[in-house]
């Protein structure tokens, strides 16, 4: 049995997902939606919320289990870097041992660095 690999998801991230993601968050933090306040900052752009970007774990789990499996399944991840309005990111993972329902996890920018990495674990049934 040979390990199995997660959906992948891809999103273009700009300024209008952010501000979308900012708006059903409630989380108008200006490092995520003022651009001249970001400028003034050390990162000097704005940029996306973090958990826009982990969401897309959870769409590629779903997409490759179902949404009930997905909303059951814990994730043990970091933050590697911060993803800015014009980034395009993919999520996607891949099974540690078969059959155990443990995944190595990452989202990556289109350059291939790491935005999250971590791990999965995704229930056997809903």
């Amino acid at each position: 049995m040979s390990p199995l690999s997660l959906h992948p998801v891809t999103l273009t991230v700009d300024q209008a997902a952010i501000l979308l993601y900012a708006q059903i968050t409630d989380d108008f933090n200006p490092i995520h939606v003022d651009p001249e306040f970001a400028a003034t900052t050390p990162l000097g752009q704005v940029i996306a919320h973090g958990m826009l970007s982990a969401n897309l774990i959870i769409q590629s789990i779903a997409l490759s289990f179902g949404t009930a499996r997905a909303s059951r399944s814990t994730l043990d991840i970091r933050f590697a870097r911060p993803v800015f309005a014009g980034d395009v990111v993919q999520a996607g993972g891949t099974e540690d041992t078969p059959g155990e329902g443990r995944f190595t996890v990452w989202v990556r920018k289109q350059d291939g660095s790491a935005v999250i990495e971590g791990s999965a674990l995704v229930p056997s049934r809903a």
